[in-house]
């Protein structure tokens, strides 16, 4: 394995990992939801400021994967990640809308290193994304499993 940035031992509990910004464009809100989640309020304009949420929206499902791209760019794709066991929950607190900017940071709030394998790490993260005005649209809590600097060399 090359040389990552990242590994369990850079994860320190109460730290906070600042990730990238995104602007969501209508024309992705349109093309994730005909394939994925193809409710009308993600396809057009006028239905989704019929809705409830006020205007063309992302799917709950696209702003997951937004933010996943916002983790991969900001530290998984520099580390040493082994991957998940999955997450602890998802909630999706206001809409994300065409022509929102999006922020996202992960809060490290636990760290332990596996019993059966002490080269692996699993590292828990409360994270979030805001939209331009600071409201959270996402907020999520997983858990990470990341190899020691040493069982990675």
């Amino acid at each position: 394995m090359t040389a990552k940035t990242w590994a369990f031992e850079d994860f320190v509990e109460g730290s906070t990992i600042e990730l990238g910004r995104k602007v969501v464009t209508a024309e992705e809100i349109v093309e994730f939801a005909r394939e994925f989640d193809d409710q009308p309020f993600h396809l057009d304009e006028e239905a989704g400021r019929a809705s409830l949420l006020g205007g063309l929206s992302a799917s709950g499902w696209h702003t997951c994967c937004m933010f996943m791209r916002m983790m991969c760019d900001g530290f998984l794709l520099d580390s040493t990640s082994q991957g998940s066991p999955g997450l602890d929950y998802v909630r999706w607190k206001k809409p994300v809308l065409a022509g929102d900017t999006l922020t996202g940071s992960s809060h490290v709030i636990a760290r332990r290193i596996s019993k059966s394998r002490p080269g692996l790490g699993f590292v828990t993260v409360r994270s979030e994304m805001v939209n331009q005005r600071g409201e959270v649209v996402l907020e999520l809590e997983n858990t990470g499993m990341f190899l020691t600097r040493e069982a990675a060399a």
